[in-house]
């Protein structure tokens, strides 16, 4: 299946095409980006405009063969000079959202663009105005025209997300979503790792966990497992076709689901349950933290509160996460353990040997 681009990935070419045009008065088209892993695709403009002291560039989103909502939405940057010394500044435009709640990894009243877009925006303004001679000092405001409509058929609403879209994405890239060929991926990757002889496998939830449980354990590539939301694909796997050792590797917010029961850990068909982690908090004795996680509006939230008053909540997830795998292998000659990890990549809970 083919691979596309994040929001993220075409908000980056845009603004490069825009910043550029603002310095030298010529747009590149196309327009080459450095995304997080290395890649430099290359982006045709669909528009662009340069009106006095702003510079506006538009790219459409290609989500390859992924259903993507936002597959075929026009990425609009528009760039005009900031401020000295105030670096990059970002604004929602049309169809972009505004976060309205807490527990996102953005400030209340910030523009809905995520932290891993936002970097890759202002490493391109960095790299634009060393090559073309400008300060650095600009104001960058993403539109995606329709995206308040598109909006209504993601989580966004649910979770305060006003007035649009979030420009999202970690690697810059949209891996196809394909439930059968996933799964069938993940068995050909436990028979490549038993042919090879090895006696620990590692399956994670996305590139944050695969590198962090990699770290942690020096494991080679073929003995990692890309399970991303299918966790009870390895699991019913392994205990048909056992490797002595599992880990199982993965954020917060979905290893939360998987202790709660949930082998399918897509957020189109599960959800994290606040309350089973409020029970948790009760139960291990800090009823203090039960009303303020039973209220709140995300995993992350979660986890910084629970942070916040020196309770490892992450350890008792990662237990409870457990207890579903074993359930799944009984009777298999596997021994499994637990890591969830911050969106960081840092170890914030584990369980097992």
């Amino acid at each position: 299946m083919r691979y596309g681009w994040t929001t993220g990935a075409c908000a980056t070419a845009a603004v490069t095409a825009a910043y550029t045009a603002l310095l030298t008065g010529e747009f590149p088209d196309p327009v080459e980006v450095l995304l997080p892993k290395g890649k430099r695709p290359a982006f045709a403009l669909a528009t662009h405009r340069l009106a006095g002291s702003s510079a506006t560039a538009g790219v459409v989103k290609d989500a390859g063969d992924d259903p993507d909502v936002t597959h075929g939405a026009l990425v609009v940057a528009t760039v005009s000079p900031a401020e000295p010394g105030e670096g990059v500044v970002f604004r929602a435009g049309d169809g972009v959202g505004t976060v309205t709640l807490p527990g996102l990894p953005l400030a209340v009243g910030e523009p809905a663009i995520n932290p891993v877009p936002r970097r890759m925006m202002a490493e391109a303004v960095e790299r634009v105005a060393g090559s073309c001679g400008g300060s650095g000092d600009v104001v960058i405001e993403i539109s995606i025209p329709g995206g308040e409509e598109l909006a209504r058929r993601t989580w966004n609403p649910r979770l305060g997300i006003v007035g649009g879209l979030s420009v999202l994405g970690t690697t810059g890239v949209v891996v196809p979503y394909s439930c059968s060929a996933w799964i069938e991926s993940i068995r050909q990757g436990v028979d490549v790792a038993r042919a090879l002889g090895h006696r620990h496998v590692a399956g994670a939830t996305g590139s944050t966990s695969e590198e962090t449980v990699a770290r942690l354990y020096g494991l080679p590539e073929s003995a990692l497992l890309d399970m991303g939301d299918f966790v009870g694909a390895v699991l019913k796997y392994l205990r048909r076709h056992p490797v002595p050792r599992l880990t199982l590797a993965g954020g917060f917010a979905k290893f939360s689901k998987l202790a709660a029961g949930h082998l399918d850990l897509h957020s189109g068909r599960s959800q994290v349950d606040p309350g089973l982690l409020a029970a948790l908090a009760s139960e291990a004795g800090r009823a203090d933290l039960a009303g303020p996680i039973s209220e709140a509006n995300t995993a992350l939230q979660i986890l910084q509160l629970s942070e916040a008053a020196g309770f490892r909540i992450g350890d008792l997830v990662a237990a409870r996460a457990l207890s579903t795998a074993r359930e799944i292998l009984v009777g298999a000659p596997v021994t499994v353990d637990v890591v969830v990890i911050d969106r960081a990549g840092a170890v914030v809970g584990r369980s097992g040997p």
